[in-house]
């Protein structure tokens, strides 16, 4: 079927053809493949030299209700359930639209990600307050489910990118300053700088740049809300203020992108702001021994309690119910006050979820103890380890008979009984900043609203960034979903407030030239192609947008030169050892050799996730994290030699 409509319209209209997204984490990353999906053309930023942002961190899963894996394990669950959970978690700020949206969409988002991208989310586990198994991963072991979600989108997008840079645009290191508005209020475009220069492009604008968890400067958000944000947790209520610590005195598991810059972009464009108070802390931040006093800290996944994994304090005392919610455990940590604390996977548990408690222990950061070497690390008896376990133990059986719950309030025993006598993966963990519930207000359709809750149009959110759909506490595993949700919904939302101003004709004020020429719009099978003037462009692959008016398209760079051979270089490993500081860092990964030393600052994962392996063959521990295509990819650059045959490990 083909229908066509002809206006007069400015070519600015054209020029509007895009949409811009800003920031390349999952959120963004869910959003532009929407609008592709759509039909649409997407110009994405991101002012890192790498996209994937905290997404790529996320350890335990996706949430998901009515998913076809649930379906084939046989799990009874239903997004009605999974609402009324979340509602619960939300408490009092619970904002009922928004966590419909979530819980409703959130086993077709699953569905998605697997038929769309080809991703493997086939484990499904519970985790804390979640009445269901509904936390999705793969089984493989393999990478985390951030970095494998993440990373595999990302990969898609980059090959449409690098196919037809007509559909999408990628810009790194791009960090955007300004929103543009017209006339009337609407987001028309944005201002960027890149390189020491400025850019304006034209499109209307998806903001996905994630929370504010890693400023912790005088004048940070976090530092804005860090007196209401003692008394915001009612879980909190009965702790003693001397003993819940200073919110910007935590460690915190976010990159130092993190900064709150959408939320303050959106904001200077007329937005309003949700529950910016409800700074998630973690109770299972791991503390690396070598570095005890780190700012910036790994995750202890929930899924490790989720498994079976057991809380102690430092006499080897249970305190909490582990499959509690993030503040209850946080703030029993800090009443009983009684550290440093102890998670503990019995074997059982261990074999579960064994990828993770390999990649902590080869990073220094988990230890593989017996139980009489547990207690002596723990400088307590084996008897009181012994009288722990067996409480434990008739704590499972008490349920397992009467079912009902231990005096901390646990229902869920897994991987019991434990053993004394056994092997255990220990880690030492402390309360972190992890997640911001707080960000722009906007609505079930992901538009960003104003605090009287009036549609800005042309702006959209997604992910973290937006406030308001976990209330005053998050649940395990749907921070990776709402970014997935809401960048669709996002996508979608932008792609046809597109559409429609298309075909109304309508001409965003002070877009670009009012020079006007007549407009044939033609839609056939699902495809719109508009002619402006007899130069025509489909909503696929719609003009970029022209230079004018000051404008500076962000082209991609021009291809790199084919880098010097190097196949020839053998290195061998004691040589490779030679370089082992920040200031001179080389590693081994598959059988290269990579001088590093001028890419740790660029590092998404952070200096220290590189320096460890500093003149060492890090081939194991890269390949858990990573796909080969990553090496071949961003590697090359850096690819000083081969490893000596005669020296590889």
């Amino acid at each position: 079927t083909t229908h066509t409509h002809t206006h007069a319209l400015s070519h600015s209209l054209v020029k509007m053809a895009q949409v811009i997204v800003v920031g390349g984490g999952l959120g963004g990353m869910a959003a532009a493949h929407t609008v592709l999906q759509h039909g649409g053309k997407v110009l994405l930023l991101d002012k890192s030299p790498f996209c994937g942002g905290n997404s790529t961190k996320a350890t335990s899963g996706i949430n998901g209700a009515g998913s076809m894996a649930q379906r084939a394990k046989g799990i009874e669950d239903s997004v009605d359930v999974f609402e009324a959970d979340t509602t619960v978690s939300a408490g009092e700020r619970c904002r009922p639209a928004l966590v419909k949206a979530l819980t409703h969409n959130s086993g077709a988002s699953i569905d998605w990600l697997v038929d769309s991208f080809g991703l493997k989310l086939d484990t499904v586990s519970r985790m804390a307050a979640h009445t269901n198994p509904r936390t999705h991963r793969g089984s493989d072991g393999g990478q985390f489910p951030g970095m494998m979600i993440t990373y595999g989108m990302i990969e898609a997008l980059e090959a449409i990118a690098e196919a037809d840079p007509s559909k999408v645009n990628i810009v790194n290191k791009a960090t955007v300053t300004t929103l543009l508005r017209d006339a009337s209020g609407a987001v028309i475009g944005v201002e960027f700088e890149k390189g020491g220069s400025k850019h304006t492009e034209h499109g209307c604008v998806v903001i996905a740049t994630g929370g504010f968890g890693a400023d912790f400067s005088d004048d940070s958000l976090l530092a804005s809300v860090q007196e209401t944000w003692r008394t915001s947790t009612p879980t909190w209520s009965d702790i003693p203020q001397t003993l819940i610590p200073p919110l910007r005195s935590l460690p915190t598991t976010n990159g130092p992108h993190c900064t709150g810059d959408g939320i303050k972009l959106a904001v200077g464009a007329g937005a309003g702001v949700r529950d910016l108070e409800y700074v998630q802390v973690h109770p299972t931040g791991i503390v690396d021994p070598r570095e005890p006093g780190a700012k910036l800290k790994w995750l202890a996944a929930e899924a490790l309690r989720g498994h079976g994994g057991i809380l102690l304090d430092k006499d080897g005392n249970r305190f909490s119910n582990e499959l509690g919610k993030r503040d209850y455990v946080s703030g029993r940590m800090w009443k009983t006050n009684n550290g440093p604390y102890r998670l503990v996977l019995n074997t059982a548990a261990s074999d579960e979820i064994a990828w993770h408690c390999k990649h902590y222990k080869d990073r220094g950061l988990m230890k593989k103890l017996t139980g009489r070497e547990l207690a002596a690390d723990m400088g307590i008896s084996h008897d009181k380890l012994k009288s722990t376990c067996d409480a434990y133990n008739s704590d499972a059986d008490y349920y397992n008979r009467t079912g009902k719950a231990d005096r901390f309030g646990k229902i869920y025993f897994i991987n019991t009984p434990v053993n004394a006598d056994d092997t255990f993966h220990v880690a030492e963990v402390t309360p972190l900043v992890h997640y911001c519930m707080g960000g722009i207000a906007a609505d079930h359709k992901a538009q960003v609203t104003t605090d009287a809750d009036q549609v800005i149009a042309g702006l959209f959110a997604a992910g973290e960034v937006i406030g308001g759909i976990h209330g005053d506490n998050r649940l395990g595993g749907s921070s990776l979903l709402d970014c997935v949700v809401y960048g669709r919904i996002a996508g979608q939302s932008a792609a046809r407030y597109q559409l429609s101003n298309f075909v109304s004709g309508a001409v965003p004020s002070g877009g670009g030239s009012s020079e006007n020429g007549a407009v044939q719009i033609t839609v056939e099978n699902g495809k719109v192609t508009v002619t402006v003037g007899g130069a025509s462009a489909d909503s696929a692959t719609a003009a970029p947008a022209a230079a004018g008016n000051g404008a500076v398209t962000a082209a991609p760079p021009a291809p790199a030169a084919a880098p010097t051979p190097v196949e020839d270089t053998m290195i061998g490993m004691a040589e490779v050892a030679k370089h082992s500081t920040p200031e001179d860092c080389w590693v081994a990964v598959d059988g290269g050799v990579y001088n590093v030393t001028d890419f740790l600052d660029d590092h998404p994962g952070g200096k220290r996730a590189i320096t460890i392996y500093a003149g060492k063959d890090a081939t194991e521990q890269f390949m858990m994290m990573h796909r080969p295509e990553v090496l071949v990819k961003h590697g090359k650059e850096f690819k000083i030699g081969v490893v000596a045959p005669s020296a590889k490990l």
